[in-house]
This record gives C-alpha cells, structure tokens and sequence, in this order.
C-alpha cells in the first residue's frame, strides 16, 4: 500500500475522535529513501536536538490521553515524554531514524516511521479489540502479543503497527537500513498549535531531502471533519 493510495485511505475512528476532538496527524509519505547506517550529520541531529529539549505542555495533553483510554503514562510513556526523558542520550539507529527522532525533540512531537512497504493496507487509528496481533521481539525471538481492548493503536490489515497510540511500534514494519519507502506521523494534541506541525513536517521533509535528494514527498493533515 504506497504512496497517494496510502495518504487518502488513512482513517482515524470516530472512537478515538469521541476520546480527544482535539487530535491531529500529519501523515507523510517519502518514496525514494535513501537510507543507511548513522552518519557524522544524523548523530549531529540527535546531539543538537537535545540541547533544545525542555518541559512542553504538550507532552502532558498526551499523558492525559493516555489516561483516559486506561493506560499508565507514568509506565507506558508517551513516545515524545519517553525521548525528551532521554534527550541527551540518544541512540543512533539509522539516518532516517535520527532524522525523526530528533525533530521529535525539538518539537516536542510524537513522531513515528514505518516502512511504507511492509504495511498490508492502510493505515487507521482505532481503539483496539484486543485480539489483534503485534509483532515484537522478546528474549531474542520473534513473538506476538496483543493490545488491552480499548487501547488506542495505529494497525493496518496485518494487525497493529503501533501500540498505546505512540509508545511502541511493530516489528514488522520498522524501518531498516534497507528502507525505500517510508510513512511517518507526526501527531498532536491541544495546545500544539497546527502551525507548529506543519513547520515541524518542514523540517522533518528537509532533513529526509538532505539524506535522500531524490525523496518524492506528499503530506495529508488530518483532524476531525
């Protein structure tokens, strides 16, 4: 599922809108990666990201949503609550990855990236049944566990993709050295301001042109109609 198909089919369910009215993803597709292992410049993202990191009060809109679906944040953090706790020590993964991770801190923004070609048909943001497969590594091996019903998961017709809205992402459709299409969400609550988003989609798109001249990239906001 690639490209424009992608970004018009994406749904966010009324379930979750009824939960936080005040949600919105900016959905970007880059086609043409030209990924590889952390650089000098990407590594130098990560160190300049952290010393921008601070407080942000969006970071706790995100803890109370994560409250209201039944989560505890305070274990399950939200991702942007997770990396900013973690600023200054940040792993390296891959180009792509340290682009992404650290326009997160710099913003104050959950964002995440997926391999646009491991996804088994679009993307949709619901609150989970409980019976749908995530794909994790534990102890070492490949194994499958499950959301608790009601939990807020980004999934595609494979099974969830991403759990507790933004804490982890799925085994299978993580981005790798060896990705060429990627999709990335780039999420807020109020009292982010959409400006704000859009000026960190920018920054993100650049970052993705400065690794992958190349890159072919489309946007779609979306927020309650």
């Amino acid at each position: 599922m690639r490209g424009p198909d992608m970004l018009e089919r994406i749904v966010v369910d009324e379930a979750v809108w009824e939960l936080r009215p005040d949600f919105a993803v900016l959905v970007m597709t880059a086609k043409g990666l030209e990924n590889g292992p952390s650089d000098e410049r990407s590594e130098g993202w990560l160190a300049q990201a952290a010393l921008k990191a601070g407080d942000d009060p969006h970071v706790e809109s995100w803890r109370q949503a994560y409250r209201a679906f039944g989560a505890k944040p305070q274990r399950t953090r939200p991702s942007v609550d997770a990396l900013l706790r973690r600023a200054g020590a940040l792993p390296s993964i891959n180009r792509v990855v340290d682009a992404y991770n650290a326009v997160s801190v710099e913003y104050a923004l959950p964002i995440g990236g997926e391999d646009l070609d491991a996804y088994q048909g679009p993307a949709r943001l619901v609150r989970a049944t409980g019976d749908e497969p995530f794909d994790v590594i534990a102890g070492g091996e490949p194994a499958v566990e499950h959301p608790v019903a009601g939990e807020v998961v980004w999934r595609d017709d494979a099974g969830v993709t991403c759990r507790r809205w933004n804490w982890r992402q799925c085994v299978r459709t993580r981005l790798t050295e060896d990705t060429v299409n990627g999709i990335f969400l780039l999420e807020r609550l109020e009292p982010y301001a959409l400006d704000r988003l859009a000026e960190a989609g920018d920054e993100l798109a650049a970052r993705l042109r400065a690794i992958s001249p190349g890159a072919r990239i489309e946007t779609r906001l979306i927020g309650r109609p």
